[in-house]
């Protein structure tokens, strides 16, 4: 540059990707069962664009029953762990989620499970 910086123009341009999550199926219906009796299926967590590693924190519903009564009727595993790491070909590998439901009460619910990484995405 020979101390002269006007001789010369440098231009960068790109484009950001926000990490995120997706999950197949994005809906999920587990079969009615007797009380007490555990009903489970697998999901896939899909995470896309994650640069660095990162771990999945999931968030359950609390349901309140007819009486006033609370109860945390879902669980879930990551039988290969929670961690989002990044392949050496720049990918993110699927996660596998169990999720599970169980309880001594009769109780119906629709509604969300969040998948979110450190960063709350």
């Amino acid at each position: 540059l020979n101390d002269n910086p006007s001789q010369y123009k440098i231009t960068l341009s790109g484009t950001v990707k926000s990490p995120k999550i997706n999950v197949n199926p994005p809906f999920l219906m587990l079969m009615p069962v007797p009380l007490d009796v555990k009903t489970e299926t697998a999901i896939n967590i899909i995470p896309q664009d994650y640069l660095r590693q990162s771990q999945i924190q999931v968030e359950l519903p609390e349901l309140e029953l007819e009486d006033g009564d609370r109860i945390y009727p879902f669980s879930v595993q990551f039988p290969e762990g929670q961690d989002i790491v990044l392949s050496s070909d720049g990918t993110n590998k699927e996660l596998i989620c169990r999720i599970s439901f169980r309880s001594s009460r009769p109780v119906s619910f629709l509604g969300n499970i969040f998948f979110v990484d450190e960063d709350k995405n």
